[in-house]
């Protein structure tokens, strides 16, 4: 997206075959952006900020929560109309916490009761805001940024919980004056840009998705005797956390050949599956809750399978935005791990789950959510018995290698 909005050629490096990615590619093509593929690799032409065309047809975002956000900050800024849209999952998101800061800054958007179809119609100059997030969400803070872009003055928004920056760290690489400080509030922190913004096209090299990664490091740390190195994997200090939990309960990941690309750090994660008791009280419950719940938000499933295997097992709390995700996640983890033996106790922000527990093969419905599958695959070669998956091609919306993948590193 910010290569579209740029002036000249970038050249991606490393772009994901996903179908949430694809969308967005598709996205941009309706908006006269001309894209090509060559090999792994993504040639973007980018128009400048005034380049954007109108779209003939509604924008089809599928399954893509980050497609639709974003980009619906960018056209709030355009002075044309356009419509998002999505598949049914989508649609049923909430879309209001984008809506209300987009309004704000003088875009006319309008919703079937705060979801999808958006039909934004929108303004340039919009007006540049202050704005406190109300939901912890780096979706969020990214759409009313992207604006900014195309606002008259400072935008800034400010988090009481630290979400992941991967925007922040993106525009400043494309040479977008951003700046990222703490917040009047303890924890708090405020990202600002100044608009309207012209800058220039920049290569980039993508690092790998760490949330992918962590179902890889979850099953050789599960697993007796594995051992399995990942490279070139993104190690964003927002986006670590998980990595840091599973330190913290004994099982053997550490992080090498740390280096800096295109703003973003990564490096190695190295797993050896070997789980040894913590020092300190090893049969206490982990509990998660509050500020690591932004940080952790899409491993918290995968952390939940993690916990029944633990000494104390797992708690998850303050965590109902998981509710709201492609599948109520909440619901749909406790639903599998009980099909599989374990004792768990759902509540209306998260779930606790007793360990450890010797989960047994289990016929597993992921609600058509894709990192529900993957988590439930990773159950699944823990699990004794046969554990059937319905509808695992739903991995194809982040990870569509995902089970050739995982099918290559497990010994028989």
């Amino acid at each position: 997206m910010i290569a579209s909005l740029a002036h000249g050629t970038t050249r991606i490096k490393n772009f994901s075959t996903s179908n949430d990615c694809a969308a967005t590619r598709s996205c941009l093509a309706q908006l006269s952006v001309e894209i090509e593929p060559e090999g792994s690799d993504l040639v973007v032409h980018g128009r400048g900020a005034e380049g954007l065309r109108a779209p003939r047809e509604p924008l089809d975002c599928g399954n893509s929560g980050t497609t639709m956000r974003l980009l619906a900050g960018i056209l709030a800024g355009k002075n044309f109309s356009s419509t998002l849209t999505g598949d049914e999952s989508l649609r049923s998101r909430p879309m209001e916490r984008i809506i209300e800061p987009l309004k704000m800054m003088g875009a006319n958007i309008s919703s079937h009761e705060g979801r999808a179809p958006l039909v934004i119609q929108g303004r340039r100059p919009l007006r540049a805001i202050n704005y406190e997030l109300l939901v912890a969400s780096a979706q969020v803070k990214s759409c009313i940024l992207f604006a900014g872009l195309g606002a008259n003055g400072r935008t800034e928004v400010t988090e009481n919980e630290t979400t992941r920056d991967h925007t922040e760290r993106m525009l400043r690489w494309f040479g977008i004056p951003t700046e990222v400080k703490s917040g009047d509030r303890e924890g708090s922190r405020v990202a600002a840009i100044e608009g309207p913004a012209s800058f220039n096209a920049r290569d980039v090299s993508i690092p790998g998705d760490i949330s992918s990664a962590a179902y890889f490091i979850a099953a050789a740390a599960l697993l007796e005797g594995s051992s399995l190195e990942i490279s070139n994997v993104g190690l964003n200090p927002t986006r670590v956390l998980f990595l840091n939990q599973m330190q913290a309960v004994g099982f053997d990941t550490t992080i090498a050949d740390e280096l800096e690309e295109c703003g973003e750090p990564v490096g190695a994660v190295r797993v050896q599956g070997r789980h040894s008791r913590p020092s300190s009280d090893s049969e206490s419950l982990l509990t998660l809750r509050s500020a690591f719940v932004p940080q952790l938000i899409d491993e918290l499933p995968l952390l939940a399978v993690v916990g029944s295997q633990i000494e104390g097992g797992i708690e998850i709390r303050d965590a109902a935005e998981l509710r709201v995700k492609e599948s109520d996640r909440i619901a749909t983890t406790a639903q599998g791990l009980r099909a599989m033996g374990a004792d768990v106790e759902e509540f209306e922000d998260g779930l606790r789950v007793s360990g450890p527990t010797r989960l047994r093969g289990a016929k597993i419905d992921p609600g058509g959510d894709h990192r529900m599958a993957m988590t439930f695959a990773v159950a699944g070669l823990i699990a004794k018995g046969e554990t059937e998956i319905e509808d695992a091609d739903c991995v194809a919306v982040s990870f569509p290698q995902f089970f050739d993948l995982l099918d290559s590193v497990v010994e028989r």
